[in-house]
C-alpha cells in the first residue's frame, strides 16, 4: 500500500484520521480546502499517486444551508468524489467514500443494511447519494462507508455543545425522537484505517458505535459523564424544533457487513463517550 490521501483534513473526522495514522506509523497526508480542490482533475492528480489510498472526508456538511444551496452541496457531495473517483480509476489507487446515514428516509424501525433502499428526504442527502453512485459507477473497486452521529467532544459538535451547555445553563431542552448511533470520530478513524489495509473491501459499509439511542439520551450520557445531574436534560419533540431540513426519526445503521467482512467492530457507544469526554474534559 502506497501513501494514505486524507481529503477534508481539517474537519473533525480527517483530524483524527491524521492522528490515529500518526500514531500507528502509517504514510498519511492531509489535504484540505485550500490545499486540493476536490472537483478539479489536476488538482487531485497532484495529490494521488498510483497505489496509493484515498479517504475522502471532504464533504458539505451545512444540512439545513444545504435547502437553499443546493449547488455548492452538489460540487462538494457529488462532483467532488466523481473527480476522485476519475482519477483514482487513472491511477489505480483505491477509494474509501464516507458517506451518512441522511441518504435514507429515517422511516426504518430496525437497523438499516448496506442494501436497503435509499430515499434521501434533503438535499444534503440527496448530494451525498449522488456522490455515492457516481463512485460506484466510476470505480468498481471503491467502498462507500456511512456512518452516522460523528463526534469529537470539541469545535460545534453534539457532545461538545452539551458539554458548553451544561456549564452555561440549569437546564437543556433536547429532542427524544430521533434515534440514531452516537459514534466518535477517533474510532471511525481507527476502523477507516484498518480498511485502508484490507485487500478486497465490500462496494458499502457502515461503520458506527454499537447500540442505539436518542439525542435526549446521549445528552443525559454526557451530563452523567462529567458528574452532572442528568435530570438537568429535559425531553421534546423534534416538532418543537422545527428545522429547514428535517431530521431522520430513525438513523441507525447495521454493522453487519462490517463484521461479515472481517473486519473490527466498533465499541458500544456509551464505552467511547467515556473516552472522548476524558479526553476533553
Amino acid at each position: 500500500m502506497g501513501s494514505i490521501v486524507i481529503t477534508g483534513a481539517k474537519g473533525q473526522l480527517g483530524q483524527q484520521l491524521l492522528r490515529v495514522g500518526a500514531d500507528q506509523s502509517l504514510p498519511v497526508v492531509g489535504f484540505d480546502s485550500a490545499t486540493l480542490d476536490i472537483t478539479d482533475a489536476e488538482s487531485v492528480r497532484k495529490a494521488v499517486t498510483p497505489g496509493s489510498v484515498v479517504i475522502n472526508c471532504a464533504a458539505y456538511t451545512a444540512v439545513d444551508n444545504a435547502e437553499t444551496d443546493e449547488a455548492a452541496a452538489f460540487s462538494v457531495n457529488e462532483a467532488g468524489p466523481r473527480t476522485l473517483a476519475t482519477v483514482c480509476a487513472e491511477l489505480d489507487a483505491r477509494l474509501i467514500q464516507v458517506s451518512t446515514d441522511y441518504v435514507f428516509d429515517g422511516t426504518a424501525t430496525s437497523p438499516y443494511e448496506t442494501d436497503h433502499a435509499t430515499g434521501p428526504v434533503t438535499v444534503y442527502g440527496r448530494s451525498k447519494l449522488a456522490g455515492e453512485l457516481a463512485v460506484h459507477e466510476i470505480l468498481p473497486t471503491a467502498s462507500v462507508v456511512r456512518t452516522a452521529w460523528v463526534y469529537t467532544g470539541s469545535g460545534s459538535d453534539f457532545v461538545s455543545t452539551m458539554l458548553r451547555l451544561e456549564r452555561e445553563r440549569d437546564t437543556v431542552s433536547v429532542v427524544d425522537d430521533q434515534i440514531g448511533s452516537p459514534t466518535y470520530s477517533a474510532d471511525v478513524a481507527a476502523g477507516l484505517l484498518e480498511l485502508a489495509a484490507y485487500p478486497a473491501p465490500p462496494a458499502t459499509l457502515h461503520l458506527t458505535n454499537a447500540g442505539q439511542a436518542s439525542w435526549f439520551d446521549l445528552a443525559r450520557a454526557v451530563f452523567e459523564g462529567v458528574g452532572a445531574d442528568p435530570d438537568r436534560v429535559l425531553p421534546v419533540t423534534s416538532a418543537e424544533f422545527v428545522r429547514p431540513a428535517p431530521r431522520p426519526a430513525y438513523s441507525v445503521l447495521s454493522g453487519a457487513a462490517w463484521a461479515n467482512a472481517g473486519l473490527t467492530p466498533l465499541r458500544p457507544w456509551r464505552d467511547a463517550l467515556a473516552v472522548a469526554l476524558a479526553k476533553c474534559t
